[in-house]
C-alpha cells in the first residue's frame, strides 16, 4: 500500500480535535465505522499523543491500512511511540513495501523491538510481550526505584510490576509492587520491600495459554518472560493475554461450529476467503453422512418389512449427535482450562459410562411414553406390535446415547494424544460420526426385538 497525500482537511481536523476529549474507547469505536482514508486523516489531525493512545488500542481494527496512508514521518513517529508488543502486531499486517518504507522511518530502538518479537512463535509468550517495563538494579534505595519510575512511566506500559536485577548479572531476583514500595522506608534498601518468594516467570517460548493460567492463579497483573540465563526480555500484561484469550476461545468456538478459524473479523473477511474456510469441513462431514446413507442401504431389507422405523431415525440419529456434541464440548473446555490432563482418560470414560446410561435412559422413556400416548390417543396407529417398536425405540435410545457420550468424551482425548488441537473436534464431526454407529446400533435393536413379529 503506497502513501497518500493527505491534504489538509478542515472537517477531519474538527472532528479530530474533538475526538481527542473523549474516552479512548469511543475513539476507537467511532474510528471502527469509518474507511482508512478517512481514520488516516484524523491520525494525521489527532494530537500525536492522543493518536499513539488510540493506536495502541487492539479493538482498533484498520490500524496497519491507516499507519501506511499517513506520511512516513508522521507513520514512523507513531510506530516508534507505540508500545512494542502492538507495534509488532500491526507491523506483521504490512505487506513488504511498506515494511520497508515505515521500517526505515522508525527509531533503532523500535527496530531492534520489533526485530526480536516478530521472530517468537504465534501464540508464545514472546509473541505478546512487551520490552517497555521498570527495572532497577538491588542496590538501589525505595526513593531511588520511585524517582526512576517517575521519569520513565511514559515510557512504559506498566509500573505495577517493578524487577529488581542483580546489579553485576541483569539476572532477575525479585519482583515487587508499587503499592510496597511506596509504603516502604524511602531511605531502605528495594531489596526490603520485596516479597521473599522468587517471582513466577516465563520463557519466551511459554504457551499464551499457560501464561494466561499463570496470571489467574497467582492474580498478577504481568508475568515477567527470562531468557535462559535469567535476563527479564519482557512483559506479560493481564491486558494482553485477555486481548489473546478472547482470540483464543474465538478460534475454538469456530472450530467447534465445524470449520477452519477465521483469520479477520467476520465482517472484513473476504467472500472467496469464507468459502474457503467452510467448504472444507463441510465437504468431509458431507462424506461422513454417506457413510450413513450406505448403512441405511445395508439394512434396506429391515425398512421395507417395518417402514415405521424410519419414523424414529431422525430422533435417533439427532439424540446419539446431541449427547456426543454434549461430551465433546464439556471435555474441550476442561482440556483447554487444565481441569484434566491426557493420562485421565481412563476417569472420564468411568464418568461418562454411566452417564450415557442414565441419560439414555431418561431420553429412552420419553420415546417410549411418545410412542405409547400417539397410539392410546389415536394420533398414529403403530400396528398390533406397538409395544414392541416402543421397546425398540427405548432401547436404541440408551446404547446410542450411551455410545455418544463415549465418543464424544475420548475424541478430543484422541486427537490431542495425536497432536492435534482437541477443538477439532467439532459438533458436526462428532455427529457425523455418531449417526453412522446409531443406525447399526438401532436395527440391531430392532432385529433382536422385532425378528419374527415385524422382521
Amino acid at each position: 500500500m503506497n502513501e497518500i497525500e493527505l491534504a489538509p482537511d478542515l472537517l477531519s481536523v474538527v472532528v479530530a480535535r474533538t475526538l481527542a476529549e473523549e474516552h479512548v474507547a469511543d475513539i476507537v469505536e467511532m474510528l471502527n465505522e469509518q474507511d482508512s482514508a478517512t481514520i488516516a486523516h484524523i491520525l494525521q489531525e489527532m494530537p500525536f499523543e492522543r493518536a499513539v493512545e488510540v493506536l495502541d488500542q487492539p479493538e482498533l481494527a484498520d490500524a496497519a491500512e491507516a499507519l501506511a496512508l499517513l506520511p512516513d514521518n508522521r507513520a514512523g513517529a507513531l510506530l516508534s511511540a507505540m508500545s512494542a508488543d502492538r507495534a509488532a502486531d500491526v507491523f506483521q499486517e504490512f505487506d513488504e513495501p511498506t515494511r520497508q518504507r515505515l521500517g526505515a522511518r522508525i527509531d533503532r530502538q523500535t527496530r531492534s523491538d520489533l526485530r526480536k518479537l516478530l521472530a517468537y512463535p504465534e501464540h508464545s509468550a514472546g509473541s505478546i510481550m512487551t520490552t517497555e517495563f521498570v527495572s532497577v538494579p538491588s542496590s538501589w534505595t525505595v526513593q531511588q526505584t520511585l524517582d526512576h519510575i517517575r521519569r520513565v512511566e511514559r515510557s512504559r506500559e506498566t509500573v505495577y510490576a517493578i524487577y529488581v536485577l542483580d546489579p553485576a548479572t541483569k539476572k532477575l531476583v525479585r519482583a515487587v509492587s508499587l503499592r510496597r514500595l511506596i509504603s516502604g522506608d524511602p531511605e531502605a534498601p528495594v531489596e526490603s520491600v520485596v516479597p521473599a518468594h522468587k517471582p513466577i516467570t516465563v520463557t519466551p517460548e511459554t504457551d499464551r495459554e499457560d501464561v494466561a493460567r499463570l496470571i489467574t492463579k497467582y492474580d498478577l497483573l504481568s508475568v515477567p518472560v527470562v531468557d535462559a540465563q535469567d535476563h527479564v526480555i519482557g512483559v506479560v500484561t493481564f491486558d494482553d493475554v485477555i486481548d489473546a484469550m478472547i482470540a483464543e476461545t474465538t478460534e475454538d468456538v469456530q472450530k467447534l461450529g465445524g470449520m477452519e478459524a477465521l483469520d479477520e473479523p467476520y465482517n472484513e473477511i473476504g467472500f472467496l476467503s469464507m468459502i474457503r474456510k467452510r467448504a472444507g469441513w463441510l465437504s468431509i462431514l458431507l462424506l461422513g453422512e454417506m457413510l450413513t446413507a450406505s448403512a441405511m442401504q445395508f439394512f434396506q431389507t429391515e425398512l421395507e418389512k417395518a417402514i415405521v422405523l424410519t419414523l424414529f431415525i431422525p430422533l435417533i440419529m439427532s439424540s446419539g449427535g446431541n449427547s456426543g456434541s454434549q461430551a465433546t464440548s464439556l471435555i474441550i473446555r476442561a482440556l483447554a482450562l487444565r481441569e484434566i490432563t491426557l493420562k485421565d482418560w481412563w476417569r472420564v470414560l468411568l464418568r461418562e459410562l454411566p452417564s450415557g446410561l442414565v441419560l439414555g435412559s431418561i431420553l429412552g422413556s420419553i420415546g417410549v411414553v411418545r410412542i405409547a400416548l400417539w397410539q392410546w390417543l389415536g394420533f398414529y396407529d403403530y400396528g398390533p406390535h406397538w409395544m414392541l417398536i416402543a421397546a425398540t425405540v427405548g432401547g436404541a435410545l440408551i446404547g446410542i446415547v450411551t455410545f455418544g457420550s463415549m465418543m464424544g468424551s475420548m475424541l478430543p482425548f484422541l486427537l490431542k494424544r495425536a497432536g492435534f488441537d482437541p477443538a477439532s473436534a467439532s459438533a458436526p464431526l462428532v455427529a457425523t460420526l455418531v449417526d453412522v454407529t446409531g443406525l447399526v446400533i438401532y436395527f440391531g435393536v430392532a432385529a433382536l426385538i422385532l425378528t419374527g413379529t415385524l422382521l
